[in-house]
């Protein structure tokens, strides 16, 4: 027997229209019922109780009669070859819901907010609950979804494809919150089948496994709303960023990972105790590998599995909220791994990234480029970013490896890129990308801060992008970081000859809004722990890393440090384990733990520390031409309600106390230690000068000084009194 065409692609899994056929469908007075189940034995309708009849040869069945006799949604029940019977509504008397409305800014990379209906959502049709699904793979035959429920048989459900925009959407009764599934599509072209997590799932299946999981949707009551009200003062306001890998914090019983819950009880009072604003948490966007960090993204809306359910991240950053701590998440827009499972060929071409290995591959990272050119890609991505940004509540976004996006020729030799069409490096489509992601996230979520991982000198990083600029944020200081960790390592003998390592940074400071980062990239690798780059004995090593943390704290710019150096963890940091808490019983590892949370609180109390991080007016050398000496210092001040508050700080880079140390100070008057990093309370020496007294004798240009002691290797915060 021959089948009709249209049969016969849907018996070889090759129909993009199913409901062209499947179903219920209506000829006069006729109606006919067709259902697609391989492996049934017998097929009846329900409530009707009429047998449905095997077209020969097929595992298709067909009832034909009145069509008054039929009522929609009906249930079909069949016996499968083992005896098992089932029963459910028929799929394919659900027919496709989306319209234009979703499918024509979606195709126009305008659609901010995709994932509220690309993906699996629950929803009830027509008295009946279930699930519809949604994907876009525009050069698939075929797409099915497939999970436990149909035996993973991409024959079963097929899905209906909405013309040329290549989104495919079916609804699946009695399929609820919970269930995992996949898609299976088929190429066009190759006839290949590929079995795919959903790029919009919003929840994960624990590796090693790879399923999608139908979310339960957001059943969280929010709390925060004091706080969402009252976030937005970034630029004027202290951020001392405390960044986590909640992996390996700290571990549990069994050396098992602590759930988000647990976090919550254990980090939110720690952080608190610290002082830092803010936790940054490095990608907790599901990933495959332990030990890419997170930063080989699989799951764009999907909270990793591995610290518990998106509900209860949810409850994490809530209760983070109320305790007065904002939440930052790594977020990895760059590139994606090419786990098969996932996006890499995604419909059997390269779909997600850019088909060219010149322009779509990272060999150093083994990742593929997202192709920023096709307007789906945008919808996705920056649907991803308005997701945490607006369903988490999340405060923002540190968005990694910004100049690999940037860059056509990033970490590639001759003959392995591609210029753009103007013969340069620049790569315009994901520059385009980039200012509509900030432009978006700011207009939708104002308050919300974007901050971007960005090693080069790319120009106005931090400006809005109507004059030209990217329109971060904020912008990781690399350049500090490095010349400063240079300068450190140097034995105090040679930092003389080094001294513009310190002072170099001031001229350019101002030109981006910068963040201070200390942050797991340098932990890692053989580069060693922060108190392993510190040169010296144990007590110089300490003492070196206490002045170095006044000197950041000091310096203008938000700041940002990565969990473990603020108690001095000699190992470098392994994604493996938890941080070496044990350290803390030793008196060293207190006093740095000590002068961390006592300089978050001085930064976030004194306005001179944090009002004008970006503003030329915030910051005044009092002397950074003391080269023989190691020694500079400078005032930092504010502004703020028509009254200037400043504080003066000196920083000694050698081991030597500096007796009869002569400053110029703005004021005549009484000076005392706001903080001095030499400190017995820290494990320095203690050598300290209490109250001091300026004298009228005119030095460094200006008419009153101090005569300071200057402990060795250490960091004197000054405060006047009048």
């Amino acid at each position: 027997m021959s089948l009709d065409p249209e049969l016969l692609h849907l018996v070889e899994a090759r129909h993009h229209d199913p409901f062209k056929v499947l179903g219920k469908h209506i000829n006069g007075s006729e109606c006919q019922i067709l259902v697609h189940l391989p492996g049934a034995a017998h097929v009846t309708l329900y409530p009707s109780g009429k047998p449905l009849q095997r077209i020969v040869g097929t595992d298709l069945f067909s009832w034909t009669g009145a069509a008054e006799s039929i009522d929609t949604p009906y249930q079909i029940e069949w016996e499968d070859s083992l005896g098992n019977r089932i029963r459910q509504y028929d799929p394919y008397c659900f027919p496709p819901q989306l319209t234009s409305d979703d499918l024509e800014p979606f195709g126009r990379g305008r659609h901010w907010h995709a994932y509220r209906f690309m993906g699996a959502h629950p929803m009830t049709r027509n008295g009946v609950e279930g699930t519809r699904f949604v994907v876009w793979a525009p050069n698939a035959e075929r797409v099915s979804v497939v999970g436990p429920f149909n035996h993973w048989d991409g024959r079963r459900h097929p899905m209906s494809k909405h013309g040329l925009s290549g989104v495919w959407e079916l609804f699946l009764p009695q399929i609820n919150p919970g269930e995992l599934y996949k898609f299976e599509i088929r190429n066009a072209q190759s006839g290949m089948i590929f079995l795919k997590a959903d790029p919009y799932a919003q929840q994960s299946e624990l590796r090693p496994n790879t399923a999608s999981v139908i979310a339960d949707g957001t059943h969280h009551t929010w709390e925060d709303l004091d706080w969402m009200q009252s976030r937005g003062q970034w630029e004027h306001a202290p951020m001392s960023i405390y960044e986590v890998h909640p992996g390996s914090w700290k571990r549990g019983d069994g050396d098992r990972f602590l759930s988000y819950t647990e976090l919550a009880d254990e980090l939110i009072p720690y952080v608190q105790r610290m002082g830092y604003t803010h936790i940054e948490l490095l990608p907790i966007t599901e990933f495959p590998f332990d030990g890419s960090w997170g930063y080989q993204t699989t799951g764009y809306f999907s909270p990793t599995r591995r610290f518990g359910t998106p509900n209860e991240l949810r409850i994490f950053i809530d209760r983070c909220h109320q305790a007065g701590i904002g939440v930052l998440l790594d977020w990895v827009p760059g590139h994606f791994p090419r786990d098969a499972h996932s996006l890499a060929w995604f419909d059997g071409t390269a779909l997600y990234e850019y088909a060219d290995w010149r322009r779509g591959e990272h060999k150093e990272w083994g990742t593929l480029v997202f192709n920023y050119a096709r307007y789906e890609i945008k919808s996705f991505l920056i649907s991803s970013a308005m997701y945490w940004l607006g369903e988490f509540h999340i405060d923002g976004l540190r968005v990694d490896a910004v100049a690999s996006m940037l860059c056509l020729d990033y970490n590639r030799k001759d003959g392995e890129w591609l210029p753009n069409q103007f013969g340069g490096r620049e790569h315009i489509e994901a520059i385009d990308f980039i200012r509509e992601l900030n432009i978006a996230t700011h207009g939708e979520y104002p308050g919300t801060i974007m901050i971007a991982e960005e090693s080069t000198d790319w120009p106005l990083v931090t400006r809005p992008t109507y004059v030209g600029g990217l329109g971060f944020t904020l912008k990781w200081n690399m350049g500090w970081m490095h010349d400063t960790l240079e300068y450190m390592r140097n034995d105090p003998v040679l930092r003389s000859y080094h001294h513009d390592k310190l002072t170099f940074g001031l001229l350019y400071i101002y030109h981006e809004n910068f963040t201070l980062p200390f942050s797991h990239d340098e932990v890692v690798h053989g580069k060693g722990s922060m108190i392993g780059k510190m040169p010296g004995d144990d007590w110089q090593r300490f003492a070196n890393l206490r002045l170095l943390y006044t000197y950041m704290w000091t310096y203008p710019g938000k700041k940002l440090l990565f969990m473990g150096c603020e108690f001095g963890q000699y190992r470098e940091w392994s994604e493996d384990r938890s941080l070496d808490w044990h350290l803390l019983e030793h008196a060293p590892h207190q006093g740095l733990q000590k002068i961390v949370a006592d300089l978050n609180h001085i930064y976030k109390k004194e306005p001179a520390l944090h009002h004008l991080e970006f503003s030329a007016d915030g910051f005044e050398w009092i002397d950074c031409h003391d080269t023989q000496q190691s020694v500079i210092s400078y005032i930092r001040q504010s502004k703020a309600q028509h009254h200037a508050e400043w504080l003066v700080v000196i920083l000694n880079f050698t081991p030597v106390v500096r007796h009869h140390y002569r400053i110029g100070v703005p004021l005549p008057g009484c000076y005392s230690e706001v903080l001095n990093s030499d400190a017995s309370a820290y494990g320095g020496s203690g050598v300290l000068n209490g109250e001091i007294h300026s004298e009228p004798v005119p030095w460094m240009g200006r008419e009153h000084s101090l005569v300071l002691t200057l402990p060795p290797l250490g960091g004197l915060i000054l405060r006047h009194h009048n």
